[in-house]
């Protein structure tokens, strides 16, 4: 049981991170990266990051950005992020996690209250957590409801003397679906609040350019505070937020995550910059991707796959089970169809269900997709048959 369950959760990706990656000594074909436009393993990618950490090592800078963490470098990125999301400025963030945890601590004070979608991701959900004022939540994406949660907040935020921020995603990362950003930005005309964005799946894959869910809905202008992570299409790690240059200032004085940890290193910053050029100026990377995603989910949905509301690359395959056939499934589609893949089950989504998610990227192949559909039809067929019900898991091999 431990063994499998460290096999089940705690999986060994290894080899050049790419479509294909070897998993237990043998070759997968890899849908669980979040590398949307193959920037991890992009040669200039690859060139630039080598040359920092020469150049620089992964020390530099030394303290946090108040004290000794500042460079041009640092200030030379946070100009180029703005502009791309056109916004007037933006702020680094070491880690995306704790930005967005650090994001709501700081906006929100005791007499504020906050309005948030009930898919949120967990980031979100810890900065709300932090909150010591009221807070009230939505189901998500129905905006006849979040219309009731803005009239309770507004008479509370009125008698108390403080503001309201309402929290979505861009994209939400495990059902694939977009945040109505658009509907919710017109609420404006009949209610007082900021909107905060988190597009850290949106960033690099939606959008005329790339620059997000917002640029993709046209609401640049109406998303008061956007947070974006490099872990996604940036194929990196740290974060950044981006507002007006008043509500920027003020985030980089009153981060605590950010105040009393350290700044992002020199090589991080700089690959960075190499990843937002590309990002910018190969738009082939993207038409790539959505080629592979369009390619993908039409595929699934003719062979009988519900993939749910997905309307970006995220691509969740729903299928009936519990624990015991996701594993079997899990474990037959890497030990015997070499399918590596991530799985979601109870208690994240109800009893039941299973969810394979899969993550397209530009890195993928036609021949790629075809194979996959293949394979999970067969896949299906067996978990029908209850061929995936008992308490075996077919070909472990060594484990």
């Amino acid at each position: 049981m431990k063994r499998a369950h460290g096999y089940f959760a705690f999986p060994k990706l290894e080899g050049e991170i790419g479509a294909r990656m070897n998993f237990r000594g043998k070759e997968v074909l890899t849908w669980s990266l979040n590398n949307y436009i193959g920037l991890a393993n992009h040669p200039e990618v690859r060139e630039a990051d080598a040359k920092a950490a020469a150049d620089w090592g992964l020390a530099y800078p030394m303290g946090a950005r108040m004290m000794s963490g500042q460079t041009d470098y640092h200030e030379a990125l946070e100009r180029d992020l703005a502009a791309f999301v056109k916004k007037e400025d933006s702020f680094l963030l070491n880690f995306g996690y704790q930005g967005m945890v650090s994001i709501i601590d700081a906006v929100c004070g005791r007499n504020d209250v906050i309005v948030y979608d009930s898919e949120a991701h967990a980031c979100i959900l810890d900065g709300v957590r932090l909150h010591m004022g009221k807070r009230y939540v939505f189901p998500h994406n129905d905006i006849e409801n979040l219309k009731k949660q803005l009239e309770r907040a507004t008479k509370l935020a009125e008698k108390q003397g403080g503001g309201i921020l309402v929290i979505t995603e861009g994209v939400f990362g495990m059902s694939g679906d977009l945040g109505k950003l658009d509907e919710i930005a017109a609420l404006k005309k009949d209610f007082n609040f900021r909107l905060l964005v988190d597009d850290a799946h949106g960033f690099g894959t939606m959008g005329a350019t790339g620059a997000g869910s917002p640029e993709h809905f046209g609401v640049m202008d109406q998303v008061d505070i956007l947070f974006c992570t490099f872990a996604k299409s940036m194929a990196s790690i740290g974060a950044f937020v981006a507002a007006d240059r008043e509500v920027v200032n003020y985030l980089r004085y009153n981060m605590r995550s950010q105040t009393f940890a350290k700044s992002l290193p020199m090589p991080l910053v700089i690959g960075a910059m190499k990843r937002l050029e590309l990002l910018k100026n190969s738009p082939e990377l993207r038409e790539k991707l959505w080629t592979i995603v369009n390619a993908l989910q039409s595929g699934l949905k003719a062979a009988g796959f519900d993939l749910g509301r997905t309307n970006t690359p995220v691509t969740p395959v729903y299928m009936k089970g519990g624990v015991v056939e996701a594993t079997n499934v899990v474990v037959d589609l890497r030990e015997n169809y070499g399918i590596f893949c991530s799985v979601v089950v109870y208690p994240v989504i109800p009893k039941g269900e299973i969810i394979l998610r899969l993550i397209p990227t530009s890195e993928h192949s036609l021949e790629d997709v075809a194979y996959t559909i293949k394979a999970f039809s067969e896949v299906r067929e067996k978990l029908a048959s209850g061929q995936y019900s008992g308490a075996e898991i077919p070909q472990m091999g060594g484990i």
